[in-house]
């Protein structure tokens, strides 16, 4: 079964109901910024959206010459505390307005980030999300809502009917997937992406529990695979390394990123150059490598916690990406093809390679997908057609469907009669974790 979950809009007079639960997630990527804002009904599980606010990370103002580049994009945007505060405080408060809420009507903050490549270690993105937290705070999000209630009676009175912190504690689970230690740099943003996925596939009728693979194709790749283990279901997988980027090189002829191009429906281009640009591309298990498609990996963890991590590179940590950009601008001199409808073909055979890999180490399961780089263009139906039968979901803003589940699962806010935990087919798992 092959289903599309996408956005289903509402308007601010949704928010009114006591059953909703209104998050804000603010991503901070290596191409895009962006608030997201979602409303879950809490009866039926599903999540909305009140307003999807995105612009590009060039958009953010360079670093003062008094102020300390801590980090960068993965095409070396240097970027400031105080730059990626101001730009979080004036895109939340723009999403705010153009959606008619206030910081009143939000119940939670959720800050995530995808730009990992100028970091050393994993525990130094901590950095950034400290500097979107600064703007939030400059937005006017009170901290208490950018972290977790200890008890029941600290939420809202309307949402403590919904919620089973009396019963439940929160042990770091999120989506019915144990909490594991770091491996990535960008460790929570897998996390994000899979609980986002099980969230959107409430959509369709695909059941995404465990065991699922969960794949994000954003600048850089993020995902996990877990198994079938209860009440939690163990991280067995994960992703890293390159995937948007990708389609950004090749794009260079004609635009900066992907994101600008218009996709033709005409997808015939010469299967030369797919295999041209897939020769370039290293697609295999990580394991002694300490960054990865510029990634910073912890190999060491790795080594312990026994995951399969799959990785995507050009050359090392993207030093052949602009061999990509050579190609395509062959491609358009020689033959003027659409550059879409080769990033189209690039992004299902990349897919299914990642996909074959997987099941290669033994990870298994439903696979969902989101990220712009599988998901614009003719990418969802080529997919589709390279991996055949298998159960497939597509979802749209995965991150931000991530941060409205993680928000859920801090404040026991589960939806029994429509569990993202436990097995596929099987029933709710909230029994086996209630407190003694």
């Amino acid at each position: 079964m092959i289903e599309i979950a996408k956005s289903t809009f509402v308007d601010a007079s949704f928010v009114l109901k006591d059953n909703v639960y209104v998050v804000a997630s603010v991503e901070l990527g290596n191409t895009t910024i962006k608030s997201i804002l979602t409303a879950t009904d809490l009866i039926e599980g599903r999540t909305y959206f009140l307003d999807k606010t995105v612009e590009l990370t060039t958009s953010i103002r360079p670093p003062k010459e008094n102020e300390y580049v801590f980090g960068r994009t993965v095409r070396g945007q240097p970027l400031s505390r105080e730059a990626i505060s101001e730009a979080i405080q004036k895109i939340l408060i723009r999403s705010m307005t153009k959606s008619m809420i206030s910081v009143n009507d939000l119940d939670f903050v959720v800050r995530s980030t995808g730009i990992v490549a100028g970091f050393e270690t994993p525990e130094e993105v901590g950095e950034i999300i400290k500097a979107l937290a600064d703007g939030c705070l400059k937005a006017g999000i009170p901290p208490r809502k950018m972290t977790g209630a200890m008890r029941r009676s600290d939420l809202p009175e309307s949402l403590q009917k919904y919620s089973f912190m009396d019963d439940i504690i929160f042990d770091g689970a999120v989506a019915g997937v144990k909490c594991t230690i770091p491996i990535v740099a960008n460790e929570m943003e897998s996390e994000l992406v899979m609980a986002g996925i099980k969230g959107g596939a409430k959509w369709t009728d695909v059941d995404f529990r465990s065991p699922c693979i969960g794949i994000d194709f954003g600048t850089t790749l993020a995902g996990r695979a877990t198994n079938e283990d209860v009440p939690y279901a163990n991280v067995v997988g994960s992703y890293c390394g390159l995937a948007g980027a990708i389609f950004d090189a090749l794009a260079q002829p004609v635009a900066d990123t992907a994101l600008q191009l218009s996709f033709s429906v005409d997808q015939d281009v010469p299967g030369s150059y797919v295999e041209d640009v897939m020769d370039l591309i290293k697609i295999k298990r990580v394991t002694s490598e300490n960054r990865f498609g510029t990634v910073p990996v912890d190999p060491k963890g790795l080594k312990e916690s026994r995951i399969i991590l799959i990785g995507v590179d050009v050359g090392i940590n993207g030093s052949k990406l602009n061999e990509l950009s050579k190609i395509s601008a062959e491609m358009l001199e020689e033959d003027r093809r659409n550059i879409g409808g080769l990033i189209d073909n690039v992004s299902s055979e990349l897919a299914k390679r990642i996909i074959e890999i997987s099941w290669d180490h033994g990870l298994k399961g439903s696979i969902g997908i989101t990220g712009r780089g599988a998901l614009t263009g003719a990418k969802p139906r080529m997919i589709r057609e390279n991996l055949g039968t298998q159960d497939l979901v597509f979802v749209d803003d995965g991150l931000a469907r991530g941060a409205a589940v993680l928000a859920r699962c801090l404040h026991s806010l589960g939806t029994p009669k429509s569990p993202m935990g436990g097995r596929k087919g099987g029933k709710c798992v909230m029994d086996m974790r209630r407190c003694r």
